[in-house]
């Protein structure tokens, strides 16, 4: 499951550097695809993450905020980027700043999070956290 939130990290972050370099060339449309795609994805991987590794990780006090805080990035991250206007010098410079940052929101959980989770969770929470993985991706498999 870890090996699938990872590749989602990285389908995100791929799409989000493709719709700069489409924003540089001038290419607005395929920026805005690649937004539309990056909102997607996002929505299916924190739904997974959410519903799943987080749900049973913040119950431990030592992991809640740092889960909180998670969740408040995802959360701002989502009303972002459905409301940018990528015509718009503000909001092209405003995705830039979004996909830095979403950058340093994934070592938050590829550094931090996950690597913890291999060692606090029970069996009965992988359980959990994969079930809510396979809810959140009905039409694929962990690999």
């Amino acid at each position: 499951m870890i090996k699938e939130f990872i590749a989602e990290h990285e389908r995100v972050t791929d799409a989000a550097g493709d719709a700069v370099r489409a924003l540089e060339r001038g290419d607005t449309a395929t920026a805005r695809e690649l937004v539309v795609l990056m909102s997607r994805e996002l929505a299916t991987h924190w739904r997974g993450e959410e519903d799943g590794l987080f749900a049973v990780m913040r119950d431990d006090p030592e992991y809640t905020d740092y889960i909180d805080a998670l969740v408040a990035e995802h959360r701002e991250l989502a009303v972002l980027l459905p409301a940018l206007d990528l015509a718009d010098p503000t909001d092209v410079r405003r995705l830039r700043e979004a996909a830095d940052e979403l950058h340093r929101h994934i070592a938050k959980e590829e550094d931090g999070l996950f690597p913890a989770s291999l060692t606090a969770l029970s069996g009965d929470e992988w359980n959990a956290s994969m079930a809510a993985w396979r809810a959140a991706h009905p039409q694929e498999s962990l690999g």
